[in-house]
């Protein structure tokens, strides 16, 4: 697809319904294309609810998170399957993904991996309310995209029972995906040589209140450490609640600001290099190997790419694009077995890292999970550097859809 303003037939070439998905939505807002021609192109589309779903995409992207519920949940009424634009012409894969209702948030965000590509992507909405029809809708490769939480659980547990009876290859098996808890995750990468996770405990407010009376201390509640501390609600991503706790005296001060009851704690790691800065890179795993997909440059500790003055720093650009053209040869070689005891260990077809390098040159990783933005829509003129390492990427992604179809043809036969 193009980055330029040109707006998509809310309707392909072929008889299936197709609806504007948000990897369009978002390429056509960073490019500059008024939301009001985006939401008539959505409002356009002749089938009602391809339709709603569309607008309900288009709200979410644009802030307004309960009007995008309320249009999804009549969309789903109507019909739980939904057809996404492709490229056009003869699909060579048909990938249907099995999303959970509610949050976009929640789910693997796929079509920003297939955009331009000959997959044809159908997503199919579930939840503990809706059925899982039996049998499936048609398809080449079965791809699990819902998020691992609490809410979660008892659906992903419902997809595993299920799983014995899919005809066809299942990407990210809803077992796999269960495990992804931030505990889980640091138990599973522990004592893992050249890499550093901190100890993720899950805590209750009244374990913080006693810490913050010296009634217990840091290890008491995480096995490890001392303040400063890292705490976050639990099921929380992308920082939402984030906080560093530098004494007993804080974590009152945090409480109050909180309705959670539940959180995840971990010990800090100060990662600031040696110029003052902080570096954070996202990483995708396919199939074990890493791939990257960009790297953000802060003053902050707590560093989101969006925040980070990217756009700003000819200077911070410069450094992502090196870091992103030498990644093979130099950040994936030196991480290189980290990344593959990472994959064994973690069993995804396909997984997200946030990460970066301690002061002793030891893999960090901050979150490891299947939900992470990976796209390519940023502006081409202040980003041009990233065409080309996405590019390899969603060609990776696409050769695990076809290896998976291929493999499971031949066993098949």
């Amino acid at each position: 697809m193009n980055n330029d303003s040109s707006l998509p037939s809310a309707i392909d070439s072929g008889d299936t319904p197709s609806f504007i998905g948000m990897a369009s939505f978002m390429r056509q807002l960073a490019s500059g294309v008024d939301m009001g021609r985006l939401a008539a192109t959505a409002a356009n589309n002749p089938d009602l609810a391809d339709r709603l779903m569309g607008l309900s995409v288009l709200f979410w992207l644009t802030g307004n998170g309960d009007m995008a519920l309320d249009l999804q949940a009549k969309a789903i009424t109507i019909r739980q399957q939904y057809h996404l634009l492709t490229a056009g012409g003869r699909p060579g894969i048909r990938l249907l993904a099995i999303v959970k209702a509610g949050d976009l948030l929640e789910n693997t965000p796929l079509d920003f991996l297939l955009e331009g590509s000959d997959v044809a992507l159908d997503l199919l909405y579930v939840s503990l309310n809706l059925p899982i029809p039996d049998p499936l809708p048609e398809h080449d490769v079965l791809f699990i995209a819902i998020a691992q939480s609490d809410r979660n659980r008892p659906l992903l547990e419902r997809l595993n029972a299920l799983e014995y009876s899919f005809l066809r290859p299942v990407l990210n098996r809803p077992g796999r995906i269960i495990s992804l808890s931030r505990e889980r995750v640091s138990a599973l990468l522990q004592s893992v040589p050249g890499l550093e996770m901190p100890v993720s405990a899950r805590v209750g407010r009244e374990l913080l209140l006693q810490l913050q009376r010296s009634e217990r201390s840091v290890p008491d509640l995480i096995g490890e450490g001392d303040f400063p501390i890292i705490l976050r609600p639990v099921g929380t991503h992308g920082g939402k609640g984030l906080a560093r706790l530098d004494s007993a005296e804080a974590v009152g001060d945090y409480l109050s600001s909180t309705d959670a009851d539940d959180f995840s704690a971990a010990r800090f790691v100060d990662y600031q290099g040696t110029d003052g800065l902080y570096r954070k890179y996202r990483i995708a795993l396919i199939d074990g190997r890493p791939y990257v997909c960009h790297g953000a440059i802060s003053e902050k500790w707590v560093v989101h790419y969006t925040s980070a003055g990217m756009t700003e720093s000819a200077e911070k650009r410069a450094e992502e694009a090196k870091f992103m053209a030498d990644f093979d040869a130099d950040f994936a070689f030196r991480h290189k077995e980290p990344f593959r005891v990472i994959g064994e260990r973690i069993g995804l077809d396909y997984a997200v890292i946030d990460c970066s390098e301690t002061v002793e040159g030891n893999l960090l990783i901050f979150e490891l999970d299947n939900i992470g933005f990976v796209h390519a829509a940023d502006p081409i003129s202040l980003f041009p550097y990233k065409q080309p390492p996405m590019r390899k990427l969603f060609a990776a992604f696409r050769e695990l859809l076809g290896r998976a179809a291929h493999e499971w043809q031949e066993q098949n036969q």
